[in-house]
This record gives C-alpha cells, structure tokens and sequence, in this order.
C-alpha cells in the first residue's frame, strides 16, 4: 500500500497488516474505533462501505472507522473472530465491545453507533472520576439526560457526588434507585459509604482523647471508631475494631465487626485495605 492510500482524513484510515495494532488497539484508547473488515470481491461490503464512510464523514471525529481488507489482515480477522464479511466491530480501550454482520440499514448503524458512543462517554467518566470527579459529573450529567432510565449512569453520578461530598444529592439518587425494591453492588457501595458519612460528628479530638485516656473502657473504644469512620479514617478504625473482637467479643466487638464489615461495603472493589482487614477480621472471630 503506498503512503498515499495510507493517509486518512481523520476519520476514515485504511489499514494493514503493519500497523492494524496502532490504528485499532491503541487508537481505541483515545477514541471509539469502528473496524469494518471487507473484501474487494464482497458486494455486500461494497453496499456498506459507503454508509459508513458517509456517517464517519458526517459524525466529525466522533470515532474513527478503520478499514481493513480481510485479505491484508487474515491474522488480525481471525483473532477478531470474523466468519463472514462485511463484519464491523466497536473497539473502545483495546476492547471489542460490539460487533454486527452484514450491511444494515443505515438508521440501524446510527443507532449502533450512537450506542456506543454513549458506552465510549461513560468509560471516560468512569476514569476521570478520581482525578476530575467535577469533569466525570459533567460527563454523567449530559449521558443521564440522553439515557434518563439507564441505572449504570445515576450510579455513576451517584459516585461523583459522594466524591465531591455533594451528600444530599447522592442519597437523592440512592433513594430513587432504592424504590426498584433493590440496589446493583456498585450502588451498595454508594449506600454503604453514605452511611458511614452520617456518623460523622464534630467530636473526633474529644473521642480520640477520652479513648486513649482509658484504653480498657471498650465503648470508649467503639465510639472513637464510629467518629473515625464517619471521618473516612478507615484504617485506624479497622484496627480498633480488630481489637474490640478480640477483647469484648460478645459485646462492642460484636458492634465493632458490624462497623467493619460497613466500610468493607464501602471501600472500592478490590481494595487491598478490604483483603487484608477481611483476613485479619476473620483469623480474630475465629
């Protein structure tokens, strides 16, 4: 292929062999990619492709639609899983994350399309919520008004207003989700770290005080530990209810390992606090 073929107008690229990798997989990390593998003796690939050029064309950058001839790139087709052609795949962050065979309708790709445009936008809130939660808010706020009914993204702006202790308007969107008579695990999550927010006081010092001027007295203890988690200090918290298991098993260690199993919920999914506190919760009980 000669370096003219090669050039692309920004949202159409023909690719190869060669460099498929950088135009797929690594492109998908910036941008929704749309691989359209064909063949020049396919005529139904010959009735798609001008649809699909045209709406690249008319979406602007939006994604970038890659065409790749199966002839050129057999490896690449075969590892896509390709049966039959004309077959086009959407590729977000290395991903396949849909796919359809034969040339549909052009309102049926629009909508394909628009679909996952929409799963492309998410995937950029989702990042951006630690490091821009007010940005990843922005970004949910605009999927939520095209999508009102999706759950996925009001548990998305549920996370963002908890990150920026925007509390009322987190419990606001728990609580709507909370009368489908159940929560998804990501949206107990939310629950669960409202929850803890609501035991925040004011007397964090005067707990902390009178806890370490008598170390016997357990509820002492266990009031420290609700001020602590109440004040996201989760790991000393965890420590001092380990502790109340060991030593007042039946009494506020039983109240203790319920307030760790609490933040347990709330913690982020595979957090190494949750796995080694688990581990050192269940060696105390048992």
């Amino acid at each position: 292929m000669s370096d003219k073929e090669k050039q692309h107008s920004g949202v159409v690229i023909h690719t190869d062999r060669e460099s498929f990798e950088d135009d797929v997989l690594a492109r998908s990390q910036t941008t929704l990619v749309v691989v359209d593998f064909w063949a020049d003796w396919c005529a139904p690939c010959r009735a798609l492709a001008p649809i699909l050029e045209k709406i690249a064309a008319e979406y602007g950058g939006k994604f970038t639609l890659v065409k790749a001839n199966t002839e050129e790139v057999p490896e690449a087709a075969s590892e896509f899983g390709v049966q039959g052609i004309p077959a086009v795949f959407g590729v977000i962050d290395g991903q396949i994350v849909d796919s359809f065979a034969g040339a549909l309708p052009e309102p049926d790709i629009r909508t394909w399309l628009d679909q996952l445009l929409s799963l492309k936008k998410m995937t950029e809130a989702f990042q951006l919520e630690e490091k821009d939660p007010s940005q990843a808010e922005t970004l949910y706020r605009e999927l939520a008004e095209q999508v009102p009914d999706n759950p996925a993204l009001r548990i998305g702006l549920a996370r963002v207003f908890l990150a920026q202790e925007k509390f009322a308007e987190s419990q606001e969107i728990i609580d709507e989700l909370l009368q489908r008579g159940y929560l998804e695990p990501e949206a107990e999550k939310v629950k669960a770290a409202l929850q803890l927010h609501h035991k925040k006081d004011d007397r964090l010092d005067e707990h902390r005080a009178a806890a370490e001027a008598c170390p016997d007295d357990f509820q002492l203890q266990y009031q420290f530990a609700v001020s602590l988690a109440g004040a996201q200090q989760y790991e000393q918290c965890l420590d001092i209810c380990l502790e109340l298991v060991e030593r007042d098993r039946k009494k506020t260690g039983e109240e203790a390992r319920k307030l760790a199993i609490e933040i347990f919920h709330a913690l982020p999914e595979g957090s190494e606090l949750t796995t080694d506190y688990r581990r050192k919760l269940s060696v105390a009980l048992y």
